[in-house]
């Protein structure tokens, strides 16, 4: 259905607009009225309209139109952008709870403030099938991404990291948009469907080629791929603790999304084979090399880190590879396996780094530091237990059953199985993978800590959101269809 009023624009936005509303809220009055409040009154009235503005928008999507298009494919809701719209909402939500401990540099309503900025941003990402709203969308999104990196104006690191950040970004953009400039000239469109149908049925372009090598370096660097990954070690370890969770969260599941959509949807006929008996050209070679770079260089590296930040980053990168192998298999199932992946990817992120972040105040940053936690703080140990498990793939925890249907989703889309080298190579990584997150349970629940130390003590509501994150891995990995029946599984 194409709609052009302005009534029917702002009708079909509106979740979009209760977060933007409840942004401009919140910054309003802690610039005006909340100015010489304490700064816990300044974070939980600021809290509180950020989680009622994100709260709105989930319910506004869960009784919306389960379908519609505005012209061009500018804003296209199906009822897969909209869960994945819902999550995006829900992991905002439990962004902002676990921002409550932490300590801001006085800066509070702009802080909380570019996080719903950048939720916004991912919901419009989500929800568009054209090429110049997804690059306009994913550069709001990456100004709000960098700002946060940076945001602990006393960290000379965090400045660093940010810069790095911005850097590595702006080259990226670049890329990105000679890419989507090539397909624009190719097609004579930046919608993703009419791409398709203009450039399906001819020979691969030599400058169709070209495109496709420039688009997977640009998002490439927004999931965070070898080699394009150089950024997110630095910005994991110097950004403030819960921003760099929802970098690792948030904008992973907004990125994989619009990846598999501009490959899948506007690139479909151009995907080619990676199989050694069938080789073809295309975008799913290009992937096939990214995604064994990551698993190998990823999961390589993280053995050697000894900060429990730059570990989950560069695992983070490993991730990746196997978040790849969904786009890689080119159907329904292994897109519905990739976004499986990617969501209960990212509640044991976030989970991982909420638990690092009610640790700050002790200091706690090297995987040393964490020896004897399970004696000082038993329940952010079981949880970090959860998260850490889930990551590694461990039964019965939502980690082990998205491997397992991202891998079947790979072998099952080669014939003859012309992918089993590649999925044995994910298995073998995960088996490292493993061997590093049990390194650090092991300095949590078998090394002693100092006989001194005392019981670590953690907010109320840090408590009950990591409790609520490590819950929803434990559920989602027993009842996997509750996610799944959602997302087409």
């Amino acid at each position: 259905m194409n709609v052009v009023s302005y009534a029917d624009l702002l009708r079909f936005t509106l979740p979009e607009l209760a977060v933007t509303l409840a942004g401009l809220l919140l910054l309003t009055l802690d610039l005006t009225v909340l100015r010489q409040a304490s700064e816990r009154r300044r974070f939980g009235v600021a809290a509180l309209i950020a989680c009622a503005g994100c709260l709105l928008a989930i319910y506004m999507l869960t009784h919306a139109v389960a379908q519609y298009s505005l012209p061009d494919s500018m804003f296209v809701v199906t009822p897969i952008t909209s869960v994945v719209q819902i999550a995006l909402l829900a992991f905002t939500i439990l962004t902002v709870l676990l921002s409550t401990s932490t300590r801001i540099t006085g800066n509070i309503g702009e802080y909380l403030a570019l996080i719903l900025f950048a939720t916004i941003a991912m919901m419009f990402l989500v929800a568009t099938q054209n090429l110049l709203l997804i690059f306009v969308a994913l550069e709001f999104l990456s100004l709000s991404l960098y700002i946060l990196t940076g945001f602990d104006k006393r960290s000379r690191q965090s400045a660093e990291a940010a810069l790095k950040y911005f850097l590595f970004g702006g080259m990226s953009a670049g890329f990105l948009l000679f890419g989507m400039s090539l397909l624009y000239g190719l097609s004579g469109s930046i919608e993703l469907p009419r791409i398709a149908a203009a450039l399906s049925g001819e020979a691969l372009d030599p400058l169709l080629l070209v495109a496709i090598v420039m688009v997977a370096i640009g998002f490439g660097f927004k999931v965070a791929a070898a080699p394009f990954h150089l950024w997110a070690p630095d910005a994991y370890q110097g950004a403030p603790t819960v921003s760099a969770g929802f970098i690792a969260s948030s904008s992973k599941v907004a990125s994989f999304f619009v990846f598999g959509q501009v490959v899948i949807l506007g690139l479909g006929f151009a995907g080619g084979h990676g199989a050694f008996h069938a080789y073809a050209p295309g975008w799913v070679p290009v992937l096939i090399v990214v995604a064994a770079l990551s698993m190998i260089l990823g999961n390589l590296a993280a053995i050697a880190q000894t900060s429990v930040r730059r570990l989950l980053a560069y695992s983070a990168i490993g991730h990746a590879g196997y978040m790849l192998l969904g786009l890689i298999a080119h159907t329904p199932q292994g897109f519905s396996a990739l976004l499986y992946y990617v969501i209960t990817y990212a509640l044991a992120a976030l989970g991982a780094f909420g638990v690092v972040g009610a640790l700050e105040s002790e200091g706690v940053d090297n995987i040393a530091d964490l020896a004897g936690l399970s004696r000082r703080a038993p329940g952010l140990s079981f949880c970090m237990l959860i998260f850490l498990l889930s990551l590694a793939g461990i039964p019965p925890l939502a980690g082990f059953f998205g491997k397992f249907y991202i891998f079947a989703a790979a072998l099952n889309s080669e014939p003859h199985l012309g992918l089993l080298w590649l999925v044995l190579l994910a298995i073998a990584m995960s088996a490292v993978s493993l061997y590093y997150y049990l390194g650090v349970l092991k300095q949590v629940y078998v090394v002693d800590g100092a006989p001194d130390a005392g019981a670590i003590r953690t907010s109320v509501v840090t408590r009950v959101t990591l409790w609520v994150l490590a819950g929803l891995v434990v559920l989602l990995g027993c009842v996997p269809g509750l996610l799944l029946n959602r997302i087409g599984g």
